[in-house]
């Protein structure tokens, strides 16, 4: 800034603008409270069915949202030009007060036309009125003046030049919509601007002159900042995408890397990797032109050599770096096809392990969780998409191989047929060097998010949006795979906990398949967004396979009885909601809808406890204590809103992929989880609600009482009459567990029966 523009700018437009901020602030504030109690609050109350409940519930949410965020930006915007006009009108009276010190000491400074100034002596003594005199001044004073007012200029100049590239920053990190990034002053945007290059700055070096200081600041800065938007884009822009494969590939490079750093750092490795790997996902959220450069780039270079020894490929840096935080859609989706096109070379089109995926024992590690060593970059790339739901479950459903391009049976090959069915995994080892298992862990997480719309390891909220057709599909998909051959769950047990946290979600769609009759369905089993369509006979088999895990058979069966109790719930509060096609209003009617769904639990049940039954008795057998332990793990579940995620929820809304509830709900369902977990936990056997499962009988008799118990709970408060309706429930349930056997018998092999059923027990 130079000094006639610091003297006498007119100031006054810039508090105008921080003033008109002001006031749309508040303006969207009013916005944003409306499009939440509102917009958002009156989405949340209706009954979204279909395409409604998969698309336009979760525009409507985005919308309200974009209020917030338009909000936080404005905010933004507003504190930073309040504090640049605070700050340059500080240094314009700095200014003056300079000046007005000067001229006491007879020394005026003036404009000199090219944004420069001068500073002379005012007042001649030679041509001082006659009898007058001016102040001393010497030259200490002259230089003294012109050095504080060439300080106040700088300081104005770097306000100015900061808050101008700060505003551009923040405005630049989204090309439609608005930044998330909420700032309460200048100063704190333009240390973390700084903070972001000079760190990028460190990561630049050559490994082996990053010294252990060098190395404490940079995971400490990363730490700090990993979630501020403006910071993450500018370190990653700066950094660059090929710096970035160079930094993280080099630091692990024992050949590259200092003796010291090596060996005083390599414990805390793993900060560095979790911290630049969360600054890089925040980094990719950003629509600047770095990093959209930065995003492209890193795809490109996926394929090529990384450092000097060429140890790596780009694919196996990034994904190791990819295990944390949540990554753009459309860079996932990306990176995806172009690690899926490497993937088909490496492999010969899927026919082979991808050799490039194997490591040498001198090659470097680079990731450092302990579970594998980062060598083969699907894994850190599926632990991506665990993280982001979208982006999974686009992956899955897309193409590994065209029809064109395959021999398969089924002409051509999904993304999910490939990586669950067909792919030849990589060898690994873990941080014991024992076999790694993973791959194909996160490989069931990334499924979990995929299928259930939310990131694998949470529980799904009354935000989470209703499945769409998509996740329905590959749902159908899973379900028909492990039916198909059950091995690919069994031989993988450490799966299953994904797979049942699936299973639990799609409770409706489960139950809804396994109902018998040609009944009225969907008002019996009222299903949010798109249904899942699960032939018996899979699903059966599905179910069975399920119940040979423990963690399997614990969340199928939680989500069984969670699943009736608030359908029944639902159905005591609203007992006109289902009519078939030879039913009236009235009693008759609600007693055949609770008969109905209580039959389907007790036959789920059967299916699940005749699989649990065989392997507590299989040579290899699974210790019983080991399926009651996993029950504990339950007893979270049970006091959240969405329970476990199949409609449970305290205002009239459908649940994710769930029944639609009416009224406060979800009483029923929290206790009989308490029950579940409660008397799975027993040792007493005449106390146990959930008997421990060795033979089928114990199973079905806690299978009824404990849905009885849900009847029970479900018709507290309710108007209608409801005695005789909870009369039928416990016969019905026995019914269905019974029924299970003629399933079991007509889709399973006889050796794949529990003992107990093939003596005609159960």
């Amino acid at each position: 800034m130079d000094f006639a523009a610091l003297q006498h700018a007119d100031l006054g437009p810039l508090g105008t603008a921080v003033s008109d901020w002001s006031t749309l602030i508040g303006n969207l504030e009013t916005l944003a409270k409306a499009a939440r109690d509102g917009l958002k609050g009156q989405a949340d109350k209706a009954v979204w069915i279909g395409v409604n409940a998969a698309v336009s519930k979760d525009f409507i949410a985005k919308t309200a949202g974009e209020f917030d965020d338009a909000r936080t930006q404005a905010s933004s915007i507003r504190n930073i030009l309040r504090d640049t006009r605070a700050d340059l009108l500080l240094q314009r009276r700095n200014l003056e007060e300079a000046i007005g010190r000067g001229a006491a000491k007879n020394l005026t400074v003036t404009a000199t036309g090219d944004g420069g100034f001068t500073v002379t002596m005012r007042v001649h003594p030679d041509r001082a009125g006659k009898g007058g005199s001016v102040p001393d001044h010497d030259e200490a004073d002259l230089v003294a003046l012109r050095d504080e007012v060439q300080k106040i200029l700088v300081t104005a100049t770097e306000i100015d030049a900061s808050a101008s590239k700060v505003l551009r920053a923040l405005v630049d990190q989204s090309a439609l919509g608005f930044s998330e990034g909420a700032y309460n002053d200048r100063d704190a945007v333009v240390k973390a601007v700084r903070e972001a290059e000079a760190l990028a700055g460190l990561a630049r070096q050559k490994p082996q002159d990053l010294s252990v200081a060098e190395f404490d600041r940079l995971v400490a800065g990363l730490k700090r900042y990993a979630d501020d938007p403006l910071f993450s884009a500018r370190f990653a822009g700066e950094l660059g995408a090929k710096d970035t494969l160079e930094f993280w590939s080099g630091i692990n490079d024992p050949g590259l890397a200092g003796y010291q750093l090596t060996q005083e750092r390599r414990d805390r490795f793993d900060d560095l990797q979790k911290h630049l790997g969360l600054t890089l996902a925040h980094a990719t959220q950003s629509d600047s032109q770095a990093m959209n450069d930065w995003k492209r780039e890193m795809t490109a270079l996926g394929g090529k050599s990384v450092g000097p020894h060429g140890s790596h490929l780009g694919f196996q840096v990034m994904s190791s770096l990819m295990r944390w935080g949540d990554y753009n859609d459309r860079f996932l989706t990306r990176y995806g096809r172009a690690l899926v096109k490497a993937e088909k070379e490496y492999s010969e089109n899927g026919t082979r392990s991808p050799i490039a995926w194997h490591r040498s024992a001198a090659d470097p590690q680079l990731n450092h969780t302990g579970t594998d060593t980062g060598a083969d970059p699907f894994t850190g790339f599926l632990k991506a998409l665990a993280n982001s739901p979208d982006a999974s479950t686009t992956f899955f459903g897309d193409p590994f191989l065209a029809r064109d391009e395959s021999d398969h049976a089924k002409g051509g090959m999904t993304n999910f047929e490939y990586l669950f069915e067909e792919r030849d995994w990589p060898p690994d080892t873990d941080s014991k060097g024992e076999t790694s298992i993973a791959g194909r862990n996160i490989l069931a997480q990334a499924l979990e998010s995929a299928v259930t719309g939310h990131p694998a390891g949470e529980m799904p909220t009354a935000d989470t949006p209703a499945h769409t057709a998509e996740q329905a599909t590959l749902m159908e998909q899973i379900v028909h795979s492990v039916s198909e051959k059950p091995e690919r769950l069994l031989d993988h047990k450490y799966m299953a906990d994904s797979l049942g946290q699936i299973s639990a979600e799609y409770m409706p769609d489960i139950s809804r398949s396994m109902s018998p009759g040609d009944f009225n369905k969907e008002s019996l089993m009222p299903i949010a967004g798109s249904a899942a369509v699960l032939p018996e006979d899979q699903l059966t088999r599905f179910l069975h396979a399920m119940g040979r895990t423990p963690e399997g058979y614990s969340t199928v069966v939680a989500g069984q009885h969670s699943y009736t109790a608030s359908l029944m719930e639902h159905h005591f509060q609203n007992p006109n909601a289902y009519l078939s096609s030879i039913d009236t209003p009235g009693p008759e009617s609600l007693s055949r809808a609770f008969e109905r769904i209580a039959h389907v639990g007790g036959e789920i049940q059967g299916i699940a406890g005749a699989g649990r039954s065989l392997e507590v008795e299989t040579p290899q057998r699974t210790a019983d204590a080991e399926y009651n332990s996993t029950l504990k793990t339950l007893g979270t579940w049970g006091g959240t809103t969405i329970g476990i995620g199949v409609g449970i929820a305290t205002l009239p809304v459908a649940g994710p992929g769930g029944i639609v509830i009416g009224g406060l709900a979800g009483t029923a369902a929290n206790e009989t989880i308490g029950q579940l977990v409660e008397g799975g936990m027993r040792d007493s056997r005449d106390e146990m609600i959930y008997r421990n499962g060795k033979e089928v009988s114990d199973t079905k008799e806690s299978t009824y009482k404990l849905i009885e118990a849900s009847a029970i709970k479900a018709s507290e408060g309710s108007t209608f009459p409801t005695q005789g309706i909870i009369a039928l429930v416990a016969p019905a349930a026995e019914e269905g567990f019974d029924n299970a056997k003629t399933l079991l018998s007509d889709y399973l092999r006889s050796e794949d029966l529990p003992r107990s059923m093939k003596n005609g027990k159960g």
